[in-house]
């Protein structure tokens, strides 16, 4: 494996997941391995104290019993039985001097503890010390007891049988120990890659994307867990993402072509003027004609801006209080002339007393692009009727007219910018009116519907949420 590749694979997140795993295994077996020795250790001395306790309470039996003698014998008598270099035993006076003891040819480098003494006169029962032997590993337990009351008795006993099974016990924990750090290594790894499988898969669709492959995804596997949480939320996104990239492609060529007409109108008017012009009334008649284009496009420009801010809540929305009833019917009293020069009845159903909270302005044009595009598809001997409905919470506002209505391919889109329906239904116009409302009603914490039927007609239903307001207001 080359340099870069061993840099790279210790950089990630699976080989840390690795190491913390095969870290906290190795910590707590060997914590665990320390306290298991450490019980094992205090047990085998507990019992060798056991031992040498019960060889003093023996010979203590036997002084008592058969004499001074009888114990010196029997001290002899049981070193050799369990082997000099197993056992050995001392008799000693007060002040420390020895005047018996068994084979101590093995044992000449084991001295007399003074300290030991003098704790054990201190009426002290026993006192136990553990000795190094030189020059070899193991280690010899000694114990100082009163055999008699001017009679120290010290008895030692090789530990080496201990020695080894501890150190038996270290070497087996130590193979066991790297066989199993082997394990928790290879076992951490198959789960942290697995754990960070997930994440590989959105890192790889994040670098398809970036590399221009909008249309990527990354997979679910319907665990439910969080790595299939943070998948479907990561796709949600890059629908989220795909649709504005579309919208904003299709607003860009919509922006475009609405903007080319005005401008090649404009620059055709100057052009013709400019080499056909004698006089200055065809000169007033070019400007006219460009200040009229100009402010088409202002229009649209300021209708833009204003949807934009609206659906990102940068405009600051005015809050009062508003009787819908009355701003409907106001409304409608604006729209009548229009409606009757077209030849189209305006019916108004705005009784009772709802209320709502918002920008009264915004209200207004949002009514007020409702009703002309009602009027406007509506030919001569239809009708338009506009009607308030109370819903618990809510108040609907229902646009109904009778005209060319909206085919079922095109009433999904009516609310997009610049989006135009068929030509039978094509005015003029450039095609922000419903975005703008639907915007303005999203805004107020609304929201418009649409219903249409081909050749009856279509329904615009604004649904804003109701102020409850006391009766003294």
């Amino acid at each position: 494996m080359s340099l870069r590749k061993r840099i790279r694979l210790r950089n990630t997140l699976a080989f840390r997941l690795t190491l913390w795993y095969a870290g906290i295994f190795t910590v707590t077996s060997c914590i665990a391995f320390l306290l298991f020795y450490a019980l094992i250790a205090s047990f085998i001395r507990e019992r060798t104290d056991q031992e040498l306790s019960g060889q003093v309470s023996r010979f203590s039996t036997l002084l008592a019993v058969e004499g001074l003698e009888a114990v010196k014998n029997a001290a002899v008598i049981e070193a050799q039985a369990a082997g000099v270099k197993k056992v050995f035993f001392r008799l000693l006076s007060l002040r420390g001097q020895v005047f018996s003891s068994s084979n101590m040819a093995y044992w000449k480098d084991i001295d007399i503890n003074e300290k030991a003494i003098q704790t054990l006169l201190g009426r002290r029962s026993y006192v136990f010390e553990s000795i190094p032997i030189p020059d070899r590993k193991e280690e010899v337990r000694i114990l100082y007891a009163m055999l008699s009351p001017d009679i120290i008795i010290q008895v030692g006993q090789a530990m080496e049988s201990y020695s080894r099974f501890l150190d038996a016990f270290q070497r087996i924990f130590i193979a066991t120990m790297t066989l199993l750090i082997v394990a928790a290594a290879g076992v951490g790894w198959f789960m942290a890659r697995r754990a960070v499988s997930g994440v590989e898969a959105v890192t790889r669709t994040a670098q398809k994307i970036s590399a221009g492959t909008l249309e990527e995804r990354v997979p679910v596997r319907a665990r439910g867990d969080e790595i299939d949480q943070l998948a479907t939320t990561f796709n949600s996104m890059l629908d989220r993402i795909q649709t504005l990239l579309t919208e904003i492609r299709e607003m860009s060529d919509n922006i475009a072509h609405d903007l080319r007409s005005p401008i090649t109108r404009i620059r055709g008017i100057a052009e013709v003027t400019l080499t056909t012009g004698r006089s200055v009334k065809e000169y007033e008649g070019m400007a006219a004609s460009a200040i009229e284009e100009c402010d088409r496009l202002l229009d649209m420009i300021n209708t833009m801006l204003m949807i934009s801010k609206t659906e990102a809540g940068v405009g600051q929305l005015s809050q009062e209080k508003i009787d819908l009833a009355s701003l409907v019917r106001g409304a409608c009293e604006l729209f009548e002339p229009s409606a009757e020069d077209h030849g189209v009845p305006l019916r108004c159903d705005a009784s009772g007393g709802s209320q709502v909270v918002g920008d009264i302005r915004m209200i207004q044009r949002m009514f007020s692009n409702l009703l002309d595009n009602a009027i406007k598809y509506t030919p001569p001997g239809g009708s338009v009727t506009v009607s308030i409905v109370e819903e618990k919470d809510q108040v609907m506002i229902s646009f109904k007219d009778t005209g060319c209505g909206i085919s079922p391919n095109d009433l999904p889109r009516v609310f997009e910018r610049f989006y135009r329906c068929d030509q039978s239904r094509s005015q003029a116009g450039i095609g922000l009116g419903l975005s703008l409302a639907r915007a303005i009603a999203r805004a107020h914490g609304g929201d418009i519907m649409a219903t249409s039927r081909p050749n009856q007609g279509s329904t615009f239903t604004v649904t804003l949420p109701q102020t409850r307001v006391p009766r003294s207001f």
